[in-house]
């Protein structure tokens, strides 16, 4: 699918590049997948199939570099996940404590050789790890005398929430050990800079926020809907319980069945995996059994061009996810082409619309409260478009990748001037995670 940490550091490091800065992106389990120009080097370390091999096969461990650069295969790996391999965490807890310990764990060989790689090929001045999830590298460097290691935190608690026992204990305890080799960690925001300064047990002042930053190419205008037209509702995300396409279909089943509500339409798009499709199907079951019968659409996956032409069609985006949201890339999306949004007021979220002042927040997974909002919005269009335009000035003008990279490259410079701070964890950190 269209990774939403794959599209954050792609853009990120395109636009370093931009900058005239030296910077080498290096997939990590499987080639990048990017709705914008592939800026990664064409070549995958810890490939999926070897790092879940070597978790499950001792032999796989010990196997010699010409297999292993097979399995590693860029084409093999697309291969393999184009059969919607699995991602469950419940399934992955040996996997994930093995990575977290690093050159300890089963994926030990493949491990060493990326920080091989990266120490006497690449001889970068830092090292930037995408998620958390990563901070068994962290530790190899460290002990090698590498660069200044960064960590970027991209919402590793969704996924580590979902491990059993004993696995989510021994995760959340290699977590806050590996903290310690981290240099600094950059957040997307304040919400989730405060949360995992609790989570991982670090100093809030360790972890920088760095707004994310998109690529504003192709993004403008939003169209102008018919007059007597259905206005569109929509909504752009995985599809999948977490995102709360459902939460959005209660509360579009409650607008359909008023009789004072103008009239509208349900558009939704985003990737749909394998274990995912009976979900949708029961949505869709239920829709045309109802009063939404003949008003929603499913559009599939959208590369770049279709899905900036989707929000561009778009009177209102909706994002009413379950959990608290870490990055919120689509909220920012949609206001990029002047669509206001209504999303729930918690993670991300309420932070976004206060810094762009482009939508209405909602009780979360409160479908009754979505459907007024949408109900003021639907009724309103003078107040749909003062949102879409505020949004959108405050996001061409603050959230676009240059700005992103040129925060980035300010932190990298200041690690290269100064020297590490002794790290003390907090002692007083639960060990149990904050539930959601």
């Amino acid at each position: 699918m269209y990774c939403g940490s794959c599209l954050h550091d792609n853009t990120l490091a395109a636009a370093l590049l931009r900058l005239g800065e030296d910077v080498v992106l290096a997939p990590i389990y499987t080639p990048l997948r990017t709705d914008e120009d592939d800026v990664s080097v064409p070549r995958v370390f810890i490939g999926g199939i070897n790092a879940y091999l070597q978790q499950k096969l001792p032999l796989f461990r010990h196997t010699p570099a010409w297999l292993d650069r097979w399995l590693d295969h860029p084409w093999l790996l697309r291969l393999a996940t184009s059969r919607a391999a699995s991602v469950d965490a419940a399934r992955l807890g040996d996997m994930t404590v093995s990575m977290l310990r690093g050159d300890e764990g089963s994926q030990r060989k493949e491990l060493l050789r990326l920080v091989d790689w990266l120490l006497e090929d690449v001889k970068p001045d830092v090292i930037h790890l995408s998620n958390a999830l990563m901070l068994g590298v962290a530790g190899s460097i460290v002990r090698r005398g590498g660069p200044p290691v960064v960590c970027t935190l991209s919402g590793e608690d969704v996924f580590l929430e979902k491990l059993r026992p004993p696995y989510y204990e021994q995760a959340r305890r290699l977590l806050r050990q590996g903290a310690a080799d981290v240099r600094a960690f950059v957040a997307l925001n304040g919400y989730y800079a405060d949360f995992m300064s609790d989570y991982l047990a670090v100093a809030r002042q360790r972890i920088r926020v760095i707004p994310h930053g998109l690529n504003l190419e192709g993004h403008g205008a939003r169209q102008a809907p018919p007059p007597e037209g259905r206005r569109r509702i929509g909504f752009l995300a995985r599809i999948c319980p977490d995102k709360g396409l459902h939460v959005l279909v209660d509360a579009c089943e409650r607008l359909a069945s008023g009789s004072d509500v103008p009239a509208f339409e349900l558009h939704a798009a985003g990737y749909l995996g394998a274990g995912d499709r009976k979900y949708l199907y029961n949505l869709e079951r239920r829709i045309a059994a109802g009063p939404l019968a003949g008003r929603f659409t499913y559009h599939g996956e959208l590369d770049r061009p279709a899905k900036i032409a989707f929000l561009q069609s778009l009177d209102i985006f909706a994002l009413p996810t379950v959990y608290r949201e870490s990055k919120g890339r689509p909220v920012l999306e949609a206001l990029a082409n002047g669509v206001p949004v209504v999303a729930p007021a918690h993670g991300a979220f309420p932070e976004l619309l206060g810094a762009t002042g482009g939508g209405l927040l909602h009780e979360p997974a409160g479908a009754a409260d979505l459907a007024e909002k949408l109900t003021q919005l639907l009724r309103d269009p003078p107040l749909v478009d003062r949102l879409g335009r505020a949004g959108q000035r405050v996001v061409h003008e603050r959230f676009h990748a240059a700005a992103m990279a040129e925060a980035t490259r300010r932190l990298y410079a200041e690690l290269l001037t100064t020297a590490p701070a002794p790290v003390v964890a907090d002692s007083a950190a639960p060990d149990v995670a904050m539930q959601k």
